[in-house]
C-alpha cells in the first residue's frame, strides 16, 4: 500500500475476504475543485486496471484530482460493493479540504459492471448497513454527478449482462435484480448523467444505456447520450488495442465530451 492509498473503514461491515481501499490521485496541475471516483469493471468478478487508474491519469492530466475504489466483487454479494462505494464518496467529502475540493462537486465514473455500481450509486438510497457509525458516515453518500461508460443496467432479460447479475446477486438474482437495476429506481434524488456506449457492443447490450437515458429523462434529470456506431466493449479511454484503429480514434472523442460536459454543470 503507497501513502496515497487508505483503508476505507475501520471495521468493515459484512464478508471482508479483501481489504476495501481508496487510492488518491493529485494532479501536478490542479485547475478545478471537483473530485472524480474510478469504479472499474469486471463483472463484479474483478476489477480493470485500464478502466480505474487510466482514468484516474487522464483526470489528473486535465488538473481533476481522481481517487480510484477497491470495492468488494465476489465472493461478495450485494451490498458489499455498494457500502464500500458509498464509503468512498463519503471518504472525500470528509477529507475535500485536504484535497482542495468542493464537498458539492464529486462525480462518479463506472465502466461495464463499475458502470452499474456508479448508476446503483446514483439512484438506490435504501438503507443498508454502513459499519460503526463514525465521523467520515456522517458525510451524504450521494454523488453530485455520474459518468458512465458502456454501463451494466439490467441483470436480468434481453438487455442484461447475465454474469454481473450472478456475480452481485448469487441465488438471489432471480429475486432481487428489479431492486437494483437503476433503470427501475430513478428519483429526483439522483444526479446528472453523462453515458457513452457503442452499439456494436457485444457483452453489454446498448439498450440498457438507452433505458436508462429514458428513465432519467423522465424524471427530470440532466442527461447527455453518446452512442457511437461501432466499437467492441471494455474500450477504456480508446487508446489501446480494444477495437480498430479507426474506431478508437472515433470514439476517444467521449474523453474531451465528459470533460466538456462537467464544465457545463459547473464542475
Amino acid at each position: 500500500m503507497n501513502d496515497n492509498t487508505f483503508e476505507l473503514w475501520t471495521n468493515v461491515p459484512g464478508m471482508c475476504e479483501e481489504t476495501p481501499t481508496i487510492t488518491a490521485y493529485v494532479p501536478k496541475n490542479k485547475t478545478r475543485d471537483c473530485a472524480v471516483l474510478c469504479f472499474a469493471g469486471g463483472a463484479y468478478n474483478g476489477r480493470a486496471a485500464h478502466e480505474d487508474e487510466e482514468y484516474a491519469r487522464f483526470f489528473n492530466d486535465h488538473g481533476i484530482t481522481a481517487f480510484t475504489v477497491v470495492y468488494r466483487v465476489n465472493p461478495h454479494r450485494f451490498p458489499a460493493p455498494l457500502q464500500d462505494a458509498r464509503r468512498a464518496v463519503q471518504w472525500v467529502r470528509h477529507h475535500a479540504a485536504q484535497y482542495g475540493i468542493d464537498k458539492d462537486k464529486i462525480a462518479v465514473i463506472g465502466s461495464s459492471a463499475g458502470g452499474h455500481l456508479t448508476a446503483l450509486l446514483s439512484t438506490y438510497f435504501g438503507d443498508i448497513d454502513c459499519g460503526e457509525p463514525d465521523e467520515i458516515g456522517k458525510e451524504d453518500f450521494i454523488p453530485n454527478a455520474q459518468i458512465l461508460c458502456y454501463p451494466v443496467i439490467r441483470l436480468l432479460g434481453r438487455m442484461a449482462h447475465v454474469g454481473s447479475g450472478e456475480m452481485l446477486l448469487g441465488d438471489k438474482v432471480a429475486r432481487m435484480a428489479e431492486d437494483v437495476e437503476p433503470d427501475r429506481i430513478v428519483s429526483d434524488r439522483t444526479p446528472p448523467a453523462f453515458i457513452w456506449h457503442t452499439m456494436t457492443d457485444e457483452a453489454v447490450p446498448v439498450a440498457g444505456s438507452v433505458q436508462y437515458a429514458g428513465s432519467l429523462h423522465a424524471h427530470g434529470v440532466s442527461v447527455e447520450l453518446h452512442v457511437f456506431p461501432d466499437g467492441p466493449h471494455g474500450m477504456g479511454l480508446c487508446v489501446d488495442g480494444r477495437g480498430t484503429e479507426k474506431e478508437r480514434a472515433h470514439n476517444h472523442q467521449w474523453t474531451e465530451q465528459v470533460l466538456n460536459w462537467l464544465e457545463y454543470i459547473g464542475f
